[in-house]
């Protein structure tokens, strides 16, 4: 990917964003991660050039190594994939800036015993399978909110800060938006608990995302083609 495409890349993704969040509101404001995972150092350091910051990883053996080779560059780097238990020491060692997938409470317990065995913390959202499909990970959207505050009260090494969740898998476009604003509507309840972000959307669907109120996006091929 050269320059130009880049540029021509993210500008597109950018104007759609703009149009989307306009829709909801001229204050809403919507972050965009670029999802790096089946792309080079050096599409995302031409991606950084021509204006991206944050990317978004799914396995943390790839985050770790594009992080040491991009280290020189200020990149914002998320961790957006389902974490193995054998993997959990190495991605604190990462310290991503965002953790988007604690999708169940053993995960998020285990995750705590080792940050404070290492004093760290770790911010992350709270997966939620809001379409309740047998193939994803996360929390159903009828005990997130408990989970939530039960990560919030018995984690005290993970610093929650909103929620994420995947779209429905359909083609159906109000499959996917019902599992949208499932999502948003449990966002909406774990606010008054600090929750910041509402992370949903991703190449196919983010411009729906953004409609039903997500404020993060996670946008892969449209950026990196």
């Amino acid at each position: 990917m050269n320059k130009i495409q880049a540029t021509q890349n993210l500008d597109k993704v950018v104007s759609q964003i703009e149009g989307a969040r306009l829709r909801v509101s001229d204050h809403h404001i919507v972050k965009l991660i670029a999802v790096s995972k089946y792309s080079s150092t050096k599409d995302i350091e031409t991606l950084y050039n021509v204006g991206q910051r944050a990317y978004g990883e799914n396995k943390v053996q790839d985050l770790k190594e594009k992080m040491v080779i991009l280290d020189e560059l200020p990149l914002e780097w998320h961790f957006i994939g389902h974490l193995q238990k054998n993997k959990i020491n190495n991605l604190i060692d990462a310290k991503p800036t965002l953790m988007h997938s604690l999708d169940s409470l053993e995960l998020a317990h285990e995750l705590n015993k080792k940050l404070l065995a290492k004093n760290r913390t770790m911010k992350c959202l709270l997966q939620i399978n809001c379409a309740n499909e047998e193939s994803k990970t996360g929390f159903k959207e009828e005990e997130a909110f408990d989970a939530y505050k039960s990560i919030l009260k018995d984690c005290s090494a993970i610093k929650l800060i909103g929620v994420m969740s995947i779209g429905a898998h359909s083609k159906e476009r109000l499959e996917i938006k019902k599992s949208f604003l499932s999502t948003k509507k449990i966002y909406e309840q774990v606010k008054p608990f600090g929750a910041r972000y509402c992370s949903m959307g991703m190449s196919s669907d983010f411009e729906l995302a953004i409609e039903c109120g997500s404020n993060m996006i996670r946008v892969g091929s449209s950026l990196f083609k």
